[in-house]
Order: C-alpha cells, then sequence, then structure tokens
C-alpha cells in the first residue's frame, strides 16, 4: 500500500485512456507443471483481486494433469481459480525424444485454445519445455507475451530453452540485476523488461512465523523435530542423464549412511525421471524407516518445510533460489545450476564419483542457520507486475524491437517501471550517537537517520532493529533495492561470526554481542559487521583516495584513534581479529596513560580525548584562554577550545598539538616500516590539524625507501557509513566446493 501510494499513476491514466477507460486486460496465464504454479498463483492471485482492470484465463498442461506426479491441477483448484482448459501434452516416455514430441502435441493443441481465449497477453514461466511450446504458439499467432524469469543463467538444456523464449516474449520480468543486464545484453527493449523480483518471494518472506510443526509431523513424523531433518529433491540432467542418476544414486547412499529423517520428492517429467524412480525403490527408499517419498508436497507447506529444515540437498532451483530467504543450508549437486546467483547458504558439489563427498558435504552444512538472502526478491514483485500489465498500451505495435549495441548504460530504469537503485542499509554505532543511512552503490547517502546511543544492550538492540525497519520502508519510497545491512561499530570484532568480541570503554554492555542473527532474522537481510577502522579502510577502497590503490593504510583521528590496513586489495583481519589497532602503538615508554591500560599509546596522545585531557590542565591553570576566545561557564571544556588556543598564538596549546602530531607522525613511520604502503589516509575531524606534522615526521624519522609515501587528508565526508555500506555492496556471496 505505502509502495502504491508513492508511486506516479499518470502513465498508467494515459494508457487506459488510449485502450479505452472500461477496457479489460484479458490475461491468459499458463503453467506446466507444480514448481512453474508456485511463481505463476502470487500473480493469479493479484490479477484476481483486480476485476476492475483484468480477466483471467487459466490454462493447465504438462505434469499437472498426470496422476504418477500428483494431480497437481487439483492445488489451482484448491485456490479457487476456474480451468479454463485442460491440456492433456505429455507423451510417456523415457528419452529425449518423448520431450520432443509432447512439445509437438502441446503445438497441436494450444492453437485452438488460443483462438477461442483471444487473450491479449500470456504469461509464460521459466525455462521448461512446455513453456517453450506455449510461447512458440502464442508468438505465432499474435498474441503478446510476459515471460517471468527470463535473463537467468544455470545448466543443462533449460539454459537454451529459457533464451529461446525470450527471443519470442515481447515483455520480460526477471529477478536480478545480473538477470536485467543479460536480458539487455540480448538485445531486448529496456523499456520492456521489469526487474520485479521472483512472485514465490510475495510469500515466502510472509511465511516463516505461521504454524508450521503440525505440517513438519504430517509429512515426516511426530518425533521429528525442527533443523533435524533434510528435504532431498533432484531432477535428471537432461543433457547427461547416466551422470545424473550416477549422482542420485550416490546420494541417496549418502543419506542412508548420515541418518537423518529425510523427505525425498518425485523428480520432475524429464527424460530420465522413471530410471531415478526405479533407484530410489532398488533402494527401498519408500519403505525405509528414515525416508517418506512423496509425488508432490503444496508449496505452502513445501515453505515450511524447507524452512525449518537442518539442509536442502539437490539440484533443484528452489534449493538455490527460494530456499535462501530462510537462511537454511542447501547442498547443490551437479551442474543443473550452474551460474545461478546463490546466497551464501548453498554449498556447491560439482562432481561426485563416490558418496563419501556428499556425505562429506551434508556434515558441513547439516543444522546450521545462514543470513537469509533477498538476492531473487524483497517481497514487493506483484504490485509491481501488476502496474508493468496496466502500463502495457495495446495500440503500439506488436512487433518486437530489438536495442542492438552498443547498449546503453543504464544503472537505474525508468521509475515508471519500479526498477530501484541497488543500495545497502549502512547503521555506524559511536560512542555517542547511533546512525542508520540508506546508501547508493554509487557511494551516496539517501536517507539518513540519527538517535543517541542508548546505554543499555537491550535498549541499543531495539532501537538499531526500529531504525532499520524504518529506514527499510522509506527505501521503497526513494526507489533504493536494499542489498543488506552493514555495521560498523568500535571494538574487536569476528566479521565472519558477526559478533562484537569486545568493545571500547566508549559504548557500554557491547561485549560478546552476535548483532548478525537478530537483525537476519528481524528484517530478512543479510548482515555484515566489522570494526569502525576496518570500515573507514573499506569506504577508501570502494568510494575515496584508496580506489584503486593496491596496498594503503586508513588512520583515524577522532575520539580514539583507529584505522585499517589493505593489503593486495583485501582488508587486514589478523589472527585473532586485532589487526590494524594502530592507535596502540606505542611511540613512547614512559608516556601518558592510555584507555588500554598502557603507556605511551598513540591514542594516549593524539586522540580527542587525550587532545581533551591536556585542555582542562591548561584550562585548570588558567593558561588556555588568549585573546580572541571566551566560555560560558558550564561550558565543558574540549579538544576543540586546544585547537582553537594554538591558533591564537597560545604556545602551550600550540606546543600539545605539535607533541601530538609528532606522536601520530612517529606511528605512521612505523606503520610505513612495517607495512610498507604506497598511500596514507588520514581520516577524521583532527586529520587536517595532522597532515603537515605527520609528513614531516616521515621526512625526518623515516627510511630513505619509504619517504616517497602519500600522506592524504580523506575526502569523505561519512566514512564509517559510507564503510558499512560498503560491506554490502562489495560482497561476493558464491561458494564452490
Amino acid at each position: 500500500e505505502v509502495y502504491f501510494k508513492n508511486l506516479s499513476k499518470q502513465k498508467q491514466q494515459e494508457v487506459m485512456e488510449k485502450n479505452g477507460n472500461n477496457y479489460k486486460l484479458r490475461v491468459c496465464v499458463a503453467t506446466c507443471n507444480r514448481a512453474d504454479y508456485s511463481k505463476l498463483a502470487p500473480i493469479m492471485f493479484g490479477i484476481k483481486a483486480e476485476p476492475q482492470f483484468f480477466e483471467l484465463d487459466v490454462v493447465v498442461l504438462g505434469s499437472h494433469l498426470i496422476d504418477d506426479y500428483g494431480n497437481t491441477y487439483r492445488m489451482i483448484e484448491q485456490d479457487d481459480f476456474d480451468i479454463h482448459t485442460r491440456l492433456h501434452t505429455i507423451v510417456r516416455g523415457e528419452d529425449e525424444a518423448a520431450m520432443v514430441e509432447s512439445v509437438g502435441l502441446a503445438l497441436v493443441k494450444l492453437p485452438d485454445v488460443l483462438n477461442r481465449l483471444k487473450p491479449d497477453i500470456m504469461i509464460v514461466h521459466g525455462d521448461r519445455f512446455d513453456a517453450l511450446a506455449l510461447a512458440t504458439s502464442a508468438a505465432l499467432m499474435n498474441i503478446r507475451i510476459l515471460h517471468i524469469e527470463g535473463g537467468e543463467v544455470s545448466g543443462t538444456i533449460d539454459d537454451s530453452i529459457r533464451h529461446a523464449i525470450t527471443k519470442l516474449a515481447h515483455y520480460h520480468v526477471c529477478c536480478t540485476r545480473s538477470a536485467e543486464q543479460h536480458l539487455i545484453a540480448m538485445c531486448e527493449d529496456h523499456d520492456r523488461i521489469l526487474l520485479a523480483g521472483c512472485p514465490s518471494y510475495d510469500k515466502l518472506l510472509s511465511a516463516k512465523n505461521k504454524d508450521y510443526m503440525s505440517i513438519i509431523h504430517m509429512w515426516l513424523g511426530e518425533d521429528v523435530k525442527t533443523r533435524d531433518y533434510i528435504v532431498a529433491l533432484q531432477h535428471p540432467v537432461t543433457t547427461d542423464i547416466k551422470h545424473s542418476i550416477k549422482m542420485f544414486e550416490l546420494t541417496l547412499d549418502a543419506l542412508i549412511s548420515f541418518n537423518k529423517r529425510t523427505l525425498v520428492l518425485f523428480p520432475n517429467v524429464d527424460a530420465g525421471d522413471k530410471e531415478m524412480v526405479r533407484v530410489m525403490r532398488k533402494k527401498g527408499i519408500e519403505h525405509h524407516p528414515n525416508f517418506r517419498a512423496v509425488k508432490h508436497v503444496p508449496f505452502d507447506q513445501f515453505i515450511q518445510l524447507v524452512a525449518h529444515a537442518g539442509c536442502m540437498i539437490g539440484n533443484s532451483s528452489c534449493g538455490v533460489r527460494e530456499v535462501g530467504a530462510f537462511g537454511t543450508p542447501v547442498i547443490n549437486l551437479g551442474t543443473r545450476q550452474t551460474g545461478r546467483e546463490t546466497g551464501e547458504n548453498v554449498l556447491h558439489v560439482r562432481d561426485a564419483d563416490t558418496q563419501d563427498k556428499i556425505l562429506h558435504a551434508l556434515q558441513l552444512q547439516f543444522g546450521k542457520q545462514y543470513p537469509c538472502s533477498k538476492i531473487y526478491g524483497d517481497g514487493n514483485a506483484v504490485p509491481r507486475i501488476l502496474k508493468f500489465l496496466k502500463s502495457i498500451d495495446l495500440k503500439e505495435p506488436l512487433q518486437k524491437k530489438f536495442c542492438f549495441p552498443p547498449v546503453k548504460d543504464n544503472i537505474s530504469q525508468d521509475i515508471d517501471h519500479i526498477l530501484e537503485t541497488q543500495s545497502a542499509l549502512a547503521v555506524d554505532l559511536g560512542g555517542t550517537n547511533l546512525r542508520v543511512a540508506i546508501v547508493s552503490m554509487k557511494g551516496e547517502i539517501v536517507k539518513k537517520y540519527t538517535q543517541l546511543n542508548p546505554k543499555t544492550y537491550e535498549d541499543r538492540l531495539e532501537l538499531i532493529l526500529k531504525m532499520c525497519v524504518e529506514a527499510a520502508s522509506e527505501a521503497v519510497n526513494v526507489n533504493c533495492r536494499i542489498l543488506g545491512v552493514g555495521i560498523s561499530t568500535g571494538g574487536r570484532v569476528n566479521p565472519r561470526e558477526g559478533i562484537v568480541l569486545h568493545s571500547t570503554k566508549l559504548i557500554q554492555e557491547w561485549s560478546s554481542v552476535d548483532l548478525r542473527t537478530p537483525i537476519s532474522d528481524a528484517l530478512h537481510l543479510p548482515v555484515w559487521v566489522d570494526n569502525d577502522g576496518n570500515c573507514a579502510a573499506l569506504a577508501e577502497r570502494k568510494f575515496g583516495h584508496g580506489k584503486g590503490i593496491e596496498d594503503f593504510v586508513t588512520l583515524i583521528t577522532g575520539t580514539g584513534i583507529g584505522g585499517g590496513i589493505v593489503h593486495q586489495h583485501e582488508l587486514i583481519h589478523g589472527s585473532s581479529f586485532c589487526a590494524a589497532e594502530l592507535g596502540h602503538i606505542v611511540v613512547s615508554l614512559d608516556g601518558p596513560e592510555c584507555l588500554c591500560g598502557s603507556q605511551g599509546c598513540i591514542e594516549a596522545y593524539a586522540s580527542g580525548i587525550a587532545l581533551q585531557r591536556e585542555a582542562k590542565k591548561l584550562h585548570d591553570e588558567d593558561l588556555l584562554l588568549v585573546e580572541g576566545m571566551s566560555m560560558k561557564e558550564e561550558e565543558a571544556v574540549s579538544a576543540a577550545h586546544l585547537i582553537q588556543a594554538a591558533k591564537l598564538g597560545n604556545t602551550k596549546a600550540d606546543s600539545i598539538l605539535r607533541t601530538a602530531g609528532t606522536a601520530l607522525g612517529l606511528g605512521v613511520v612505523n606503520i610505513l616500516h612495517t607495512m610498507n604502503p604506497s598511500l596514507v589516509i588520514l581520516s577524521g575531524v583532527l586529520a587536517s590539524h595532522y597532515v603537515n606534522a605527520v609528513k614531516d615526521v616521515i621526512r625526518r624519522q623515516a627510511l630513505s625507501s619509504v619517504k616517497t609515501v602519500d600522506v592524504v587528508v580523506s575526502n569523505l565526508a561519512d566514512p564509517a557509513l559510507l564503510g558499512a555500506a560498503s560491506l554490502v555492496l562489495d560482497y561476493t556471496t558464491r561458494r564452490i566446493y
């Protein structure tokens, strides 16, 4: 509702005037199997809910009508859709010829149906051979085609079929930015591509809170607990049937050895499916006490089963797409999904010649919980698709136009097609303030929220969640697609687990804190956490002076002294995540005491706290204020007063600043002699006051081989937030095993 309230309806009104104000778009949705219905059903419900705009015709064909596959047309009837036509199009057989004959049979039967229905547009999903017959018939009969999930990449013959349907289709709804770019590279018209996300995610992201134990018990037994069972779904690979049958045998052997309750679903109608069923029966899967073998599970119940499983295994696209929404571990077998974008919950086993490799993968994955992934959708696909349908002008020429190279560099599409800017939610946990921002891929802070940082853990976490939810909602209004959450915080952080190990004294009750899990669970987004110094270095690497630099160091000069080290383009964390604690480099054996408990640290000389301490000493001795300065009676002494006094000629204040700059410079010299970076970036509010002193110390103290190093002041306005955003924007989620 918020989404629609904030969208312009001007183009829809223009199209309605062209098509006639009372005209209803006649939409034919054709579904071939249980998998494509799970994607098409949310769209069908959306169309049915707006009878003032649409008329819906439903055509059912393919494996929906076969008893061996559960007569799944019944679930369409249970959803209260009128099935206008049933077409028996599957030719029984066990080889590739049966698929070809099935396509031919569908081509023979479909023209009569389409002549009778006369739809304005046909919606076709995916990459099955049945869908190719639908698209071919509609294209040859001059019926506009809307293709769902075009532009994606996977293994087997499905790739070729999907791209063939793309060339026949007039309009395209894709799920990911990569798929959109693939469609553009295939010369499809930019204005007819909608990046909407996967329609099934509209249901997935609201499904996990429902009652699920009764569903688990119904399909797997009363004694089964959550996270203690496996869902297996494996299909034949039509381009290498023998190998896929062999891998299925190894999978079943591994599952038997692993000895966990397992729900095994029958494979799709493809060449080789009957042989896979024979393998199941040969191994006694249907009668094994640890296995439940079923032909079909209703999608609503299937969602609950995979959401609470200990692991999913197989080669179904569901594993690499939908299951990521719940963070359930997945083992993807073979080449059927090669090229698919995946979340970090997916472990790939490309090939296996024994059961041991699959068994080892099960041991690695079973029972884990990963961050929720929204690569394939954010739960708002159907409203976008309906708006897209309403924008179709039936008076436009039917003939397709192709956009041949050169292809324009198009980061964000026309807002009328609701294609958002890829963005991140950035969180900065400071000693005083808690800030959340929406940051775009270009480093633009689109929207920022600031609150005082609460003193207790519970209040702080509650406020973080509240601010993130508010920002995520606002992202829809400002046309941004949130990819994940990045958090910058003080202290020592384990970025692999998303845990704050030890905090600075500036942030209370902030040690051994798991930030990733509660935030990921609440927002259904992946979450990354790192130290604020490391985040500043990441910000420079992506948006600042460090862009394209192989080796550089960032030093933050603020309330404390921190930093980050980038070596060979990668951030260094260290064996115990304590690398780049640059503020605690000791530059004097008998220097002032540091907050860390040591003496003579850079932070004890050059931090804002250290300067404030020295300013208070001068003030207490009436040696701080000089002509041109004044302070209110209740005003607290700060580092800013010391800097102001030095500028106005206070020699003692100037001496303190020079000592601080020298200490920082000595620390930088130590860094140069240890890391030999090509660039040093000074960041933070004190950077401009120290840069000349640091350069002077380098000239006097550094070895000649490092004296030529560049020392610059950061030009980033908000490195903490930009660094937190870069955790998300730069992260790669593919893993190969």
